[in-house]
C-alpha cells in the first residue's frame, strides 16, 4: 500500500479548490436568501384573457 502525504502540493491544491467551491456556494446561498421574496409579498398571477375579446 502507498500512503499519501497530506502536505503534497496536489492535495493542497485540491483542498483549496474544495474550500473555494464551498465559499462560492455559501456566497450564492446568502445572495439567494437576501433576494428571496416572502410568499406573503407575492401576488397570484391572474390570466389576461383580453386577447380572446380581440379575436372575436
Amino acid at each position: 500500500m502507498s500512503s499519501q502525504n497530506d502536505d503534497a502540493p496536489e492535495n493542497k491544491g485540491k483542498q483549496s479548490e474544495v474550500a473555494e467551491r464551498e465559499a462560492a456556494k455559501q456566497r450564492l446561498l446568502a445572495q439567494a436568501e437576501a433576494e428571496r421574496v416572502p410568499v406573503e409579498d407575492t401576488t397570484r398571477a391572474v390570466p389576461d384573457r383580453r386577447w380572446r375579446r380581440d379575436q372575436r
